[in-house]
């Protein structure tokens, strides 16, 4: 985990052969959320991002890096101080080239957040 006690996995499920749905909690009193933003915590995309590649990096047993990242949305803003419990569905196939594919879609309740596609590269 890149940053220390952001976040914990509160439990997976492996839904069908390459889908898994987690959830996690989001530490709504990290360091963080002091610099984004004082008063009106944000969650960094980019956080999201992270957390999404070490959830697949959990459920490959692969350390990863990421080759290419598409079709990226943020359709709602995070607050970690009202919305700390998010669920990822991860939908991840391996390449006939070893490569790793993600398409995720995370919510709060029923709220989409965030959609992407990526690849990782193992390393």
């Amino acid at each position: 985990m890149v940053l220390k006690d952001f976040y914990q996995i509160l439990s997976e499920e492996k839904t069908a052969d390459a889908k898994h749905t987690i959830t996690i909690l989001v530490n709504e009193k990290h360091e963080i959320f002091k610099g984004h933003f004082p008063g009106n915590p944000i969650m960094p995309g980019v956080c999201m991002i992270q957390i999404i590649k070490e959830v697949t990096e959990n459920l490959t047993q692969k350390t990863l890096m990421m080759q290419t990242l598409s079709n990226v949305k943020f359709m709602a803003l995070i607050n970690p101080e009202v919305n700390p419990e998010l669920r990822l569905e991860l939908d991840i196939s391996l390449t006939e080239d070893n490569l790793v594919k993600v398409k995720n879609t995370t919510y709060f309740n029923d709220t989409v957040a965030l959609k992407l596609s990526t690849i990782f590269k193992k390393i």
